[in-house]
């Protein structure tokens, strides 16, 4: 996949070649200084880049670096305070709805007596300190408990029958050091391997930046400020362009979409839901007046490229930039902050993507000050 959107700079333009190529030397020194092993962090980096095709200029290296900052200071398997407290309130809350009355059962007494009662599962959690051992403790868990009372067979979880059951249950759903969804490494793996080995891969220091930088930077947008990428980090590619649209929609349909960025409804293994959304049913509204509007079925069609850069080339986003522009004199814009709340159990009280953005923001200018010092940009 060798072409020009590899190369691009955090603010979605195409590198020049007059940018200057950065060492491994020279990305340790944009490494904050409190890291261990710089060195070692950005020799992966380079060499990801290398793979990925991705220039290595300052934009680009302070782009990936302020992200790793965030997500986990520079730490492959970051401790999570309170962790296995916060995993079983999990396993409470979706228990008996996974597995019904009687599994559930099953599980809560294996629970409080495997593999020892003196050397619980329960208690194994609650001493888990990192997302590594709390994810190989869970496929352990499962593993055992799937052999044990032969699951594929309990009418219970006939649902469940032919899946992993530990990766259905699994709540450990974003991993390693850049915090990528299991889902999109799943999407993008760069080797054969079944997903007890992509979910330790994921907890390297390689495996951990891998599925980072090709999260973050393997899209082309026209973004004019690195803030955008952010936030798209964040709350899902080009959702900062998406939300930007939804609020073109409000100001012609006079209504309060949610700026989320997500256009369509997507279930939890993130497909396209047959429901409309208030986005979808806004523009088929609002497009019924006017003959020469794209119907409903083109507009279903269209969004469904909305984690694409092809869908600003649809009639439903022209024709909406169109319109915005006719009836307010104004450029249309391109992108805005999505108004999405972060929550999840390894998170001690809710976030929004402004405050993620806003934070990683600080730190690429931190960095971009850095090189700057450095002469390195």
């Amino acid at each position: 996949m060798a072409f020009s959107l590899l190369t691009i700079s955090c603010d979605g333009q195409l590198t020049m070649p007059q940018e200057k190529t950065l060492s491994i030397e020279q990305i340790a020194k944009l490494i904050p200084s409190r890291v261990k092993e710089r060195s070692s962090w950005a020799n992966d980096i380079v060499q990801i880049s290398q793979q990925l095709k991705i220039e290595k200029n300052a934009e680009n290296m302070c782009t990936i670096i302020a992200v790793v900052d965030q997500e986990s200071n520079f730490v492959a398997d970051p401790v999570v305070a309170g962790l296995g407290e916060k995993a079983i309130r999990e396993i409470n809350e979706r228990l008996e709805k996974k597995l019904g009355k009687q599994m559930a059962n099953y599980f809560e007494n294996m629970l409080k007596t495997r593999p020892t009662p003196e050397n619980n599962y329960l208690s194994q959690i609650r001493k888990v300190k990192t997302e590594r051992e709390l994810d190989q403790l869970y496929r352990e868990m499962f593993d055992y408990y799937s052999k044990q009372y032969h699951v594929s067979l309990l009418a219970g979880a006939a649902k469940l029958a032919g899946q992993d059951i530990a990766e259905q249950f699994n709540p450990i759903t974003t991993l390693g050091s850049m915090q990528v969804h299991i889902r999109y490494a799943k999407a993008n793996k760069r080797s054969f391997i079944n997903i007890h080995n992509l979910r330790d891969d994921m907890y390297t220091q390689n495996g951990g930046l891998y599925y980072g930088i090709h999260r973050l930077m393997m899209y082309p947008v026209q973004y004019d400020k690195p803030l955008y990428r952010f936030a798209d980090y964040n709350s899902g590619m080009y959702s900062s362009r998406n939300a930007a649209f939804q609020k073109m929609l409000n100001t012609l349909a006079n209504e309060q979409l949610d700026l989320d960025g997500d256009l369509l409804l997507y279930n939890k293994d993130g497909d396209v839901k047959l429901q409309k959304s208030g986005t979808e049913i806004t523009l088929i509204q609002y497009f019924s007046t006017d003959p020469t509007a794209p119907p409903a079925r083109t507009i279903r069609s269209d969004l469904k490229q909305e984690k694409t850069q092809d869908f600003e080339d649809t009639t439903t986003y022209q024709y909406v930039v169109k319109h915005y522009e006719k009836q307010t004199g104004q450029e249309a814009p391109y992108a805005i902050m999505p108004k999405v709340i972060i929550s999840g159990p390894k998170l001690s009280r809710d976030y929004n993507t402004n405050w993620f953005a806003s934070r990683v923001n600080g730190r690429y200018l931190r960095c971009m000050s850095q090189a700057k010092r450095l002469k390195l940009n």
